[in-house]
Formats: C-alpha cells, structure tokens, sequence
C-alpha cells in the first residue's frame, strides 16, 4: 500500500512539474515565436517552393528540424488543452510547421474561431507588431 502511495505522490509530483513548466514556457515561447513571423505568415502558409534552391543536405535537415518542433508543439499544444497555457495558439504554431494532407483545412478551420485571430493579433499588439493578415476564407 505505502508503495502505491509513493508512485502515485511521485507521478501526481511530475505532472505538476510538467504542468507549470509548459505553462510558463508558452507564455515566453509563443509570444516569441508570434512576434517573429511575418504580418502575412498565414496568406502565403500553403505556397509551395520554399527552399528549392537549397542544397539537398541542408533543405533535408531544416525539414526534419521542422517537424521536430513542429510535432513538439502540437503535443505540447494538445496537452496545455487540458494543462494551464496557450494550447490551441500553440498547436496552430505546430500545424503550420508541418506537411500534410489538409494542412490547409484544419488551419482554416481553426482560424474560423473568432477568438482564435483575435489572440494572435492581440500578441502581437502586445509585441508592437503589426497585426496577420488572414485569407478571405477563414472570416
């Protein structure tokens, strides 16, 4: 019995951990990260072509680096739904690292949240940024 209590008091002792460090990490990582992309990052999100004229060895890695963070931020995301932070802020920073099928959709899609925009560009207000730009079709 007193072992159980110990597991359970260690595993209830790092989610704590894990929840505040994701927590303060996404009110200093997704302000950051918002402020250093471009006013029309969400426009010009689904052009192809970026890195063509990258050596193979380099565009390769930034790839992989990419979904790396990317699936980083999504998981983190996710779980800031149920922890303390910016979960959905901070899954579309993920979505948008990544390449897949219907990328666009699922972006578009949670750009229809009126307060989704609204956030974002409130961060950047915040970060005397100018406000994204956002395709005619997510409003």
């Amino acid at each position: 019995m007193q072992n159980s209590f110990h597991q359970y008091s260690t595993l209830l002792t790092w989610l704590g951990i894990i929840s505040t460090a994701t927590f303060f990490l996404s009110l200093v990582a997704v302000p950051l990260l918002l402020c250093k992309l471009d006013k029309t990052f969400f426009i010009h999100l689904h052009q192809q072509g970026a890195g063509v004229n990258r050596h193979p060895v380099l565009r390769v890695t930034l790839r992989g680096i990419r979904y790396v963070l990317g699936t980083f931020l999504l998981i983190i995301g996710f779980l800031m739904l149920f922890l303390p932070g910016q979960g959905l802020l901070t899954m579309i920073l993920g979505i948008s690292l990544l390449d897949f099928p219907g990328k666009k959709r699922v972006i578009d899609k949670i750009l229809t949240f009126p307060s989704i925009p609204r956030a974002l560009n409130w961060i950047r207000e915040k970060g005397n940024k100018q406000p994204f730009l956002f395709p005619d079709t997510t409003h």
